[in-house]
């Protein structure tokens, strides 16, 4: 089976004597989380407790402190330290306390408790870290899956990826585009929005948070105001309500807003979303168009590509901790910029559908420190999108 590169990177942590930092594995429903912690584990010899909360018909606290206990008593028989797995953690209402109060009782007493913490609700998983558990913690992303694990896993064409995407649950269905397609509303689309996104307190018009989910992936790669937002959808509100439910499903890792590129982040936080799927297979779910419709349509496959550039940029960013911006000033455009640890990246992508050119010039003229890298084309000095996609661009950043 298919190892991603994250495997090692829990491997090793869970066999680190000197830290005392639990490891959450966080990330999009169905991009393997529990089956990387179970390749992990086969790669160390200490003792295991691994218990899942999706195993409980309603898992609660004493649930919880009772499966941790279990990992305090073998870890004093064995007199070893015993890693303790915890998946789907975010099912145990009020989890963010206990395991605090659980962890920092065990640092006090000095028991050598490994825990692993993860869960296929990130939002929500994210949301009881950054309360509680600050300090205490180090993450492990698992991203949706790139083009190079894409192709080494599941012999993917680039167009297959473009169309299908990086969801490994979903790659064997990729002969079956029906089947494929109600496997992603069914297990990926739905879950996510109505199980992380709307148990959020904040959601209180489920139907707009789904018709906002549509809108968004209809329109990835393209620029939507919040104003055109509202008069596509029924009962939208405000744009304070709108902006408020896509950072929702940017959380949720699947569809964000880019902010327009600024040196004053208020400016910035001002301008028109450039909406932006987190992987192109939410996109062509959504959409209900064939693989031949999709590819055969040079504007249609145009976004697919620009939405597979910005999806591999966002994880980009995530991994790296870096922003994501996109750039326009009157007719002038570029595509995305990359921009953190003291570097400023422009890229532009010549996927063959008509837009606006001519804004590389411009802004490297206005920020002449930046790296200029140009995907498709046929321009000195441009790369493939597929060279793009497995980091082979000259980017100072790559995935894994």
């Amino acid at each position: 089976m298919y190892q991603r590169g994250q495997v090692r990177t829990i491997a090793e942590r869970m066999q680190e004597e000197d830290n005392p930092l639990m490891q959450v594995v966080v990330g999009p429903r169905q991009t393997g989380k529990s089956t990387m912690i179970s390749q992990a584990l086969e790669q160390v010899s200490l003792p295991v407790h691994s218990v899942s909360a999706d195993d409980e018909l309603a898992p609660t606290v004493e649930w919880l402190r009772t499966e941790w206990q279990q990992a305090r008593n073998r870890q004093q028989r064995t007199g070893e330290p015993v890693i303790l797995v915890l998946d789907e953690i975010q099912k145990v209402r009020g989890w963010p306390n206990v395991v605090k109060g659980l962890w920092d009782a065990d640092r006090r007493d000095g028991t050598p408790l490994k825990v692993v913490l993860s869960g296929s609700s990130s939002l929500i998983l994210r949301k009881g870290l950054d309360d509680s558990l600050t300090g205490r913690f180090e993450l492990i992303r698992s991203s949706h899956w790139s083009f190079d694990e894409c192709r080494k896993a599941f012999g993917f064409s680039l167009n297959d990826f473009l169309v299908f995407g990086g969801f490994p649950g979903a790659a064997r269905f990729v002969g079956n585009e029906q089947r494929w397609r109600s496997y992603m509303r069914d297990s990926i689309i739905e879950p996510t929005i109505s199980k992380d996104v709307l148990e959020n307190e904040g959601v209180r018009k489920p139907a707009l948070m789904r018709a906002l989910f549509e809108l968004g992936a209809r329109f990835s790669a393209q620029e939507l105001s919040y104003t055109k937002m509202l008069g596509q959808l029924q009962d939208a509100g405000n744009t304070t309500t709108l902006a408020h439910y896509l950072d929702l499903l940017g959380k949720a890792g699947m569809l964000c807003g880019l902010e327009r590129y600024h040196p004053s982040r208020l400016t910035a936080r001002k301008s028109s979303p450039r909406l932006l799927v987190y992987d192109t297979g939410l996109m062509t779910a959504a959409s209900g168009r064939t693989h031949d419709m999709l590819l055969g349509d040079s504007e249609l496959k145009g976004h697919l590509v620009e939405s597979a550039i910005g999806a591999h940029l966002l994880a980009l960013a995530n991994e790296h901790e870096l922003e994501l911006f996109w750039w326009r000033e009157g007719t002038d455009e570029v595509d995305f910029v990359l921009s953190g640890q003291d570097a400023l990246v422009a890229i532009e992508v010549k996927s063959g559908r008509s837009k606006s050119q001519g804004g590389m010039a411009t802004f490297l003229a206005r920020y002449p420190q930046a790296q200029r890298i140009v995907v498709g084309g046929s321009a000195a000095g441009a790369c493939t999108v597929e060279e793009f996609l497995l980091d082979e661009s000259g980017l100072p950043w790559r995935i894994g």
